[in-house]
């Protein structure tokens, strides 16, 4: 069998103060996922842990997410997290501190 792409979720996060990429990415993918109820997993004769998810993050600083944290969010399933250049930083009035805006795409596979 091979993996098929059931399900697309986007989502935004921010992190207001503090400029921290991860927190910014962990709300982004709860964004994305938390509004909804995946049954395609049983729909498909397949257990929830059977689902392989593919969450893309963008950010301004890639490399500042700790992806274990971001995969963190996902209540099931096991998957890869991919982090690109992208998201937006807006600097409060005296360069002091952040603002970053994240955005995330989770991609649910089934192998099916």
């Amino acid at each position: 069998m091979a993996l098929k792409r059931m399900v697309l979720e986007i989502g935004m996060g921010t992190d207001i103060r503090g400029a921290d990429s991860t927190k910014a990415a962990e709300r982004a993918v709860r964004d994305a996922l938390w509004r909804n109820t995946l049954s395609i997993a049983t729909l498909m004769g397949k257990a929830r842990e059977e689902m392989h998810l593919e969450i893309n993050i963008g950010v301004p600083n890639p490399a500042s997410v700790n992806k274990e944290a971001v995969l963190a969010v996902a209540p099931y399933g096991k998957g890869i997290v991919k982090v690109v250049e992208g998201g937006l930083r807006i600097p409060n009035d005296d360069g002091t501190d952040s603002t970053i805006i994240a955005h995330a795409l989770v991609v649910v596979s089934l192998d099916v």
